[in-house]
């Protein structure tokens, strides 16, 4: 698919067995490359136990299932990888227990130099955007200035958050980035999550990347 592909995350409360159901309505909607377990005030028994419903509705969706800050959680719930913001010692360390056979990426970044370090480190993806900020209607100048600028440049795929409105994933595509993350834009649609998904995905084919055939 030589277009930028749907990164969504998940809201970070939930009730598992409704956000399991609109997950399924969400997977009627088209493709979504990934799926993001973000449960950043959980504890560690209670990451597991989510990911462990959730992971397989995820799989059987045709995505992969990643879980927010947490490895030890990845192998016990079967997920497909984790994603890290904290430290590039965290990372490193997720990317020695996790690879090859598990993704690995990265986030969190505040500057230019940060995102060339975690890239040497060997993750699968960076993630531009703060998942611990309110989301405004826009995507964030600075995730998309910095999302240009990496996709123009590096090799390592990268991920521009969009804001909470589908408006908003127009832009995040814009940069060049290999996927497109949207969180509220999603699980706040008044249509649905099975009307965003297809209305996200009908804004990415409008930008196909420059050396697709």
């Amino acid at each position: 698919m030589n277009r930028p592909r749907l990164f969504v995350v998940t809201p970070p409360q939930f009730d598992s067995d409704d956000l399991a159901a609109r997950l399924g309505e969400a997977f009627k909607g088209g493709d979504i490359a990934c799926v993001l377990i973000y449960m950043p005030d959980a504890n560690g028994r209670s990451r597991q136990t989510e990911a462990e419903k959730l992971v397989p509705v995820i799989q059987n969706g045709g995505a992969a299932a990643l879980i927010y800050g947490d490895t030890q959680a990845v192998g016990r719930s079967g997920a497909d990888g984790a994603h890290i913001d904290s430290s590039l010692e965290d990372i490193k360390l997720a990317v020695e227990s996790l690879q090859p056979s598990k993704i690995v990426g990265a986030g969190g970044t505040k500057l230019k130099h940060e995102d060339m370090e975690r890239a040497e480190t060997g993750v699968d993806y960076l993630f531009f955007g703060r998942l611990d900020l309110d989301e405004r209607p826009e995507a964030h100048p600075k995730t998309l200035g910095r999302a240009d600028w990496w996709a123009e440049l590096f090799e390592t795929p990268c991920v521009a958050l969009a804001g909470n409105t589908l408006d908003s994933v127009a832009a995040a595509a814009g940069t060049g980035a290999d996927f497109v993350a949207i969180k509220d834009a999603l699980w706040q649609h008044p249509d649905g999550p099975e009307t965003a998904v297809r209305m996200a995905n009908e804004i990415l084919e409008r930008y196909p990347f420059e050396d697709a055939d």
